[in-house]
């Protein structure tokens, strides 16, 4: 019953199946519509690279002067600061305590250089004077004794002649010594005393100023990138219209700050009045490449956008390009030729970091290139 009826039916639909399923493989399956279009070229002739949006002055990277933890952050992500605002401030405790010592110290010179010049001390006069007055006094005494023992004669012996006679020798030598110091006294300071003292005030002053001058550096202000020259013919600063926008914020108090090398920027900072975007250039299309080139850049993910670009400047210095994910093990072996275009129009929605599609005529250039 089961060899006669049963395996020949499951034989049957098994070879049903299998046609079926050869059937709609060989289909041809609908056409799938992306969910965005990607940006199309308006050339028929053209270059075209993929670009990254930057500022007008390029990502400035802010890091620190000096290594240390940030005790206060002055700005967060989105705001508009000027050229000398803070942005943070590095732990300046131990430099506090130093710049109090070295003030101490340069006050102890500063004493010590006031106290020779102001040599020699007029409460000192009186007990000098009177110095000398004694020792004159005891030199007319001693000298009077001798006179008294010459006259004696021969009631008087040698030895105390003698005796006498150099007791008044010494106290003449006793009132010229007394005599010599307050000239001395009275001269005051000697001068390579006082060049000593100067110089160890000068030391101090500059042991501090060089304290003062870390103390500033421990707080990182915005740069101020924007130079004029005054009336005398100096380069001074001339940020006054000048803003920044704060991009991107790496660091929060209690952090550590320093000089490694593989440690993102702090602080990214960047004015974004009028945006640029830096195109890559493969290395095959170099030489087909000019900057009077018109072109057009398109946002990814949105096609309908479309900028004019403006030439401004390229970079003449062909780099391996790179990848956006930034993995360390990425292995490239292709060059590109970094160029830089202003966009025009009204600039909505658009930030820095984003991708653009840029397309290039290279059937057509622009009449004026600047």
């Amino acid at each position: 019953m089961f060899t006669r009826y049963v395996l020949p039916l499951v034989c049957v639909c098994t070879l049903i199946f299998a046609v079926t399923q050869i059937l709609r493989a060989q289909q041809k399956p609908a056409p799938v519509t992306p969910a965005i279009e990607p940006g199309k070229s308006p050339y028929a002739k053209q270059l075209a690279g993929s670009g990254i949006i930057e500022p007008e002055t390029e990502n400035i990277l802010i890091g620190s002067h000096v290594p240390g933890v940030v005790d206060k952050l002055f700005i967060k992500v989105g705001d508009t600061i000027k050229p000398g605002d803070r942005l943070f401030q590095i732990d300046d405790r131990t430099l506090r305590a130093e710049f109090k010592y070295r003030e101490s110290l340069l006050a102890l010179a500063q004493a010590q250089l006031s106290k020779l010049k102001k040599m020699p001390r007029d409460e000192e006069r009186p007990v000098n004077e009177a110095k000398v007055k004694e020792s004159e006094i005891a030199l007319q005494d001693v000298q009077q004794q001798y006179d008294r023992v010459q006259k004696l004669g021969s009631s008087v012996s040698q030895e105390e002649i003698t005796r006498r006679q150099l007791a008044a020798e010494l106290a003449k030598q006793q009132l010229a010594r007394v005599r010599a110091d307050f000239v001395l006294w009275n001269a005051g300071a000697w001068q390579y005393d006082k060049e000593i003292a100067q110089a160890s005030v000068d030391q101090a002053a500059t042991q501090l100023e060089q304290t003062k001058i870390e103390l500033t550096r421990l707080t990182v202000k915005a740069p101020m990138f924007r130079w004029k020259l005054d009336t005398a013919g100096l380069e001074v600063p001339d940020n006054a219209n000048t803003q920044y926008r704060v991009l991107q914020v790496n660091i929060r108090p209690g952090e550590y700050v320093g000089n490694n090398p593989g440690q993102a920027a702090a602080i990214v900072l960047g004015v974004v009045g009028q945006m640029h975007v830096r195109v890559d250039i493969d290395e095959n299309d170099i030489a087909r490449y000019q900057p009077s080139l018109v072109g057009n850049a398109k946002p990814r993910g949105n096609p309908d956008a479309s900028f004019n670009l403006k030439f401004v400047r390229l970079e003449p210095y062909v780099i391996p390009k790179r990848s956006l994910t930034g993995a360390n093990t990425e292995r490239v072996d292709t060059r590109v030729l970094q160029v830089i275009y202003a966009l025009q129009g009204e600039q909505k929605n658009i930030f820095v970091g984003q991708q653009m599609d840029v397309f290039l005529d290279a059937g057509k250039t622009e009449s004026t290139v600047r």
